[in-house]
């Protein structure tokens, strides 16, 4: 079950491993903001990849307001109830916390196949995520966690110990698979100047405190315009209000030569940046676990991640554009990328994906699996 650009790149390398192992078969589910064309249809990309999609599931309205993302919950579970009507898989896979994920875990209870969900028992204080994510892991059978801390955080929850197995990042696979684009290419394809390099920027809305969007990315920006360094933007998820982003930053570009907005990228072009980019800014959970192996500065601002663990490349800031600044210049500075030189991925070590495969061709598919019997420990 795909429903992004985020989670595709994250996923590739357990499809690809799915699809290539003959004991079993993959069964694609495309949903969310993959179906449309304000956020790239980024479909298209995974036919390009070479997968084939099973299901096709339209969800989301043209609304971000918390209406509209109620709704689109809504439409998502009207969908994926006839999606599971249809093909009744052996079980479904999920991934962390967005309300599209969410409105397929619900639509599956009825059905009574097992649920794997990855990604489960860490926490953001700034969005409602931990609402869908934290629910997932009580409508799941399985949990493949990304830490020991995050295991504990699942069993404390009442969920059985032998069905939580530690897998590590999912996302990090893809450093070990995938060719990166050198910085040469990169910045001819997307016309950038050759130096200095870009800061890259990911910005969603703190979906807890949604109404200050607009005030918090004006900081944002008063803090890039007062550095005058080059930028490359990433569109926002389609969170509450996250159109007030994408019209903020299209605005500031248009008026900033060596502002850069970019829709979609792809996987590689993604983890390239963060090859390449003198420091990362925002508040995506990218920052946090994919960029440590990057030894790549991050600079996280407000509460949104607020409760995941934090490795040393991260800089927490507030949302005001002076702290802002001062946490840029302290990540592109000489003393803190030095700082990272020896720094380890807490998130582990790139063989996620090897790890889920071998857990789920080991799970026994039986009806006795579905009682959600509560551990106390």
């Amino acid at each position: 079950m795909t429903t992004s650009r985020a989670d595709y790149g994250v996923y590739l390398p357990l499809l690809r491993r799915i699809r290539d192992d003959p004991g079993l078969d993959l069964h694609l589910i495309v949903s969310g903001m993959h179906l449309s064309p304000e956020f790239g249809y980024t479909l298209k990309a995974i036919e390009d990849d070479g997968f084939q999609i099973r299901e096709r599931i339209e969800m989301l309205l043209s609304s971000d307001t918390p209406e509209g993302i109620a709704k689109s919950v809504g439409m998502g579970v009207m969908g994926f109830a006839q999606c599971f009507a249809r093909m009744g898989p052996d079980i479904l896979l999920v991934l962390g916390d967005r309300f599209e994920m969410y409105s397929a875990a619900v639509a599956a209870v009825p059905f009574n196949f097992p649920i794997g969900h990855i990604a489960g028992g860490s926490v953001t204080v700034g969005a409602i995520d931990d609402v869908y994510r934290h629910s997932m892991t009580k409508i799941s059978h399985f949990h493949f966690a990304e830490t020991e801390t995050y295991k504990r955080r699942i069993i404390q929850m009442g969920e059985q110990p032998e069905r939580v197995f530690v897998t590590g990042a999912l996302g990090l696979d893809n450093m070990k698979k995938l060719s990166l684009i050198s910085w040469e290419e990169l910045a001819g394809r997307y016309e950038l100047a050759p130096n200095p390099r870009p800061l890259l920027v990911t910005f969603h809305p703190v979906t807890r405190d949604h109404g200050s969007t607009e005030e918090q990315t004006g900081e944002l920006i008063a803090a890039l315009t007062q550095l005058g360094l080059p930028v490359v933007f990433t569109y926002p998820n389609a969170d509450t209000n996250g159109r007030i982003i994408i019209r903020m930053i299209e605005d500031f570009a248009a008026v900033n030569e060596h502002i850069h907005v970019v829709t979609n990228l792809s996987t590689i072009d993604y983890l390239s940046f963060m090859k390449h980019a003198s420091a990362m800014v925002g508040n995506s959970s990218s920052g946090i676990v994919e960029a440590p192996s990057f030894k790549l500065p991050v600079v996280n601002i407000g509460i949104r991640q607020q409760g995941r663990i934090m490795p040393e490349n991260v800089i927490n800031v507030g949302h005001l554009s002076e702290e802002i600044s001062d946490g840029i210049r302290r990540a592109v500075s000489t003393e803190f990328q030095d700082g990272l030189r020896d720094l380890v991925n807490p998130f582990g070590d790139g063989h996620a994906s090897e790890r889920i495969v071998d857990a789920l061709k080991k799970v026994p598919i039986r009806g006795d699996l579905l009682g959600k019997v509560f551990f106390d420990n």
